[in-house]
């Protein structure tokens, strides 16, 4: 399997390239721009990609590693872990692993919390037929009035729960 440049991208940030090279931002998210003198950073740096407002120059990540070494795309590409031969980086291996260990520890986040909002429910609405059946103030009906604020509850907070997980997607 071939690294493609999405393996990279998703790989790497702007911060992780600059670390690379010894370049730290400011807390303004501005450096000193590496391709033009000048005397204040004016080089502001995104989460994937750059943008220096003195001298114009701008791109991602591949753009910024090109530009500062001197190089074209292909040895880019190759500089931050890429492969033509078809062989894919141990890094880039290790990074897919995580990536999909992250996708399976949500999808069942997300199977558990609907499992619970569904038990939740399942379990009102069979207190809901549970009282209808029984004979109005009779002792059964109490309980199940009595219980149903509990089990309501529950599924409020069965529900809360399964928002805030897909939320997290």
């Amino acid at each position: 399997m071939q690294t493609t440049v999405e393996d990279i991208k998703q790989q790497y940030s702007m911060h992780d390239i600059l670390d690379r090279y010894g370049l730290q931002p400011n807390r303004e998210g501005f450096i000193s721009c590496p391709f033009h003198k000048e005397k204040t950073a004016s080089c502001k740096i995104y989460k994937n990609s750059w943008y220096c407002f003195g001298c114009g120059e701008g791109g991602d990540i591949f753009d910024f590693v090109e530009k500062y070494e001197g190089i074209g795309f292909k040895d880019a590409f190759k500089a931050l872990g890429g492969d033509y031969s078809g062989k894919v980086s141990r890094r880039v291996l290790v990074m897919r692993r995580k990536h999909r260990i992250e996708q399976e520890k949500r999808a069942k986040a997300i199977s558990e919390a609907e499992y619970r909002f569904d038990h939740a429910m399942q379990m009102l609405s069979a207190c809901e037929e549970y009282i209808r059946q029984q004979e109005p103030f009779s002792d059964d009906w109490c309980v199940a009035q009595n219980y149903w604020p509990e089990l309501d509850a529950e599924a409020d907070a069965a529900l809360e729960n399964l928002l805030a997980v897909r939320r997290r997607e």
